[in-house]
């Protein structure tokens, strides 16, 4: 028997989505209610998100101040909150397997919505946001009018956004760039350095769909910096890793994303490239999602698990040179300091702070962390019955950056660090010293002065 409060790591089961089990009704709502009674008794997890204050007030105000007097239609708003961010398994639920309780909440959430998705009740315009690829090579191909009709404050075409899609008009959305990573990785690849120590590395990068379509200043920072530390690197983007589907549910499009993306990797492997991701929630899918969907009984399964083992997060890769071979010298200091947002898919990857340790690495460095959600949950966070609780969820992380007034705000996640950057703006946008959002690795490129931290390369 497990014993409450052990501290072994926590063990995540198989998401049976091919058993027909998964999508019975009854079934799920019995494993809804015993979850949320054990949870109700609890509350560990009431300052996480507002998925649990939504779950202890419904509770608290029914009838009876138990679960028994709570209908079930009640329970869509407390999974509607959930941004799948894993902080409650990792970080504070005391009753995750191997504890006897077996208690998954974001997988359980993660369910609930596979359900709705089966009965058909996401929404046309939201499953369509989800479509990263298609709506990256849309605005690409139109990238000026595109970033003009999505910034904030055009009040011709934000308003139609809002009705059309439900993306709020008050949201900072990321710009969209006519020419990929993928593509500038092939005319501007940085000469490799044959002195650094940790020459005769091999590595692929794995685009994500943002760093490619949103932001490829992030792509160019770690080909540059890799190839200062003598890193033999080449990019790869057979397609997006399915976050944003697995946002709502679709189950079965992420295995068909985890599918195509092993058979991609899979020679590179092979050849002794290691896989790195530029982003923690798409690495997260690689390391650590994709095994659990894709069925143990499924052909491409061990690929699936060989490009797990393969995969690293391109902070803990840097820190891994650094720990190993040691970095390449010429890094000068980053004036005025960084404010560090540890992003929590980077957390659930449950390998330590390795964007601080990175950044930490830099000679002089002044690196302030905050570990805590940003709130802003992928697409999620966008939308307009989300963004005010993305705000609130925030409101912490944006005052404490706001109290540090660092020169610059990271997180390894861009959508984390820009909404951050947004709400530092709001709560006092006359004292917010920096401009825009960084990615850690750009920040690391700034000190090898190779790349400009904190801005977008057209």
């Amino acid at each position: 028997m497990a014993v409450e409060g052990g501290l072994g790591a926590p063990v995540r089961h198989a998401i049976d989505w091919n058993d027909p089990d998964f999508f019975d009704e009854e079934k799920l709502d019995a494993e809804l209610r015993r979850v949320f009674d054990i949870c109700h008794g609890c509350r560990r997890c009431f300052n996480l998100c507002d998925s649990f204050p939504r779950l202890f007030d419904l509770i608290d105000e029914s009838k009876t101040g138990e679960l028994d007097s709570v209908s079930s239609d009640d329970f869509k708003p407390v999974v509607d909150a959930c941004t799948l961010c894993d902080m409650c398994f990792m970080t504070k639920c005391p009753y995750v397997p191997p504890h006897e309780f077996n208690l998954d909440f974001p997988h359980l959430m993660l369910r609930y919505r596979a359900v709705e998705l089966k009965k058909g009740e996401v929404g046309f315009a939201e499953s369509q946001l989800t479509e990263t690829d298609r709506n990256g090579k849309l605005a690409g191909a139109v990238a000026p009018v595109a970033n003009w009709a999505s910034k904030t404050g055009n009040g011709l075409t934000r308003p139609v956004l809002q009705a059309v899609a439900g993306v709020d008009a008050r949201v900072d959305l990321p710009k969209f760039h006519g020419k990929t990573f993928t593509a500038r990785a092939k005319t501007d690849k940085p000469a490799i350095n044959a002195e650094a120590p940790a020459h005769g590395r091999k590595a692929i990068l794995f685009a994500t769909c943002f760093v490619n379509y949103n932001n490829p200043g992030i792509g160019e920072a770690a080909l540059a910096v890799l190839a200062k530390n003598g890193v033999e690197t080449e990019v790869g983007y057979p397609g997006c890793c399915g976050m944003p589907q697995l946002e709502h549910g679709d189950l079965a499009r992420v295995a068909e994303n985890a599918r195509r993306t092993a058979a991609y990797f899979g020679p590179w492997i092979d050849k002794g490239y290691d896989v790195v991701a530029l982003t923690p929630s798409c690495a997260l899918m690689l390391k650590f999602e994709w095994p659990l969907i894709v069925p143990k009984d499924d052909p491409a399964y061990d690929a699936v698990v060989k490009l797990s083992k393969a995969t690293r997060d391109i902070s803990e890769y840097v820190v891994d040179i650094a720990d190993k071979e040691g970095l390449a010298p010429g890094m000068q200091p980053v004036d005025g300091g960084i404010t560090l947002h540890l992003a929590c898919h980077a957390r659930a990857q449950n390998l330590g702070p390795k964007a601080a340790d990175m950044l930490k690495r830099i000679p002089g460095s002044d690196v302030s962390v905050i570990e805590r959600c940003s709130g802003h949950g992928g697409s999620w966070g966008i939308l307009k019955d989300n963004f005010d609780t993305a705000l609130k969820v925030g409101k912490p992380v944006a005052r404490k950056a706001l109290e540090e007034g660092k020169a610059y705000v990271a997180s390894e996640c861009p959508l984390a660090a820009k909404h951050v950057v947004q709400g530092m703006k709001m709560l006092d946008g006359a004292n917010v010293k920096v401009e825009a959002p960084s990615h850690p690795i750009e920040i690391f490129a700034r000190a090898y002065g190779i790349g400009a931290a904190g801005t977008d390369k057209k």
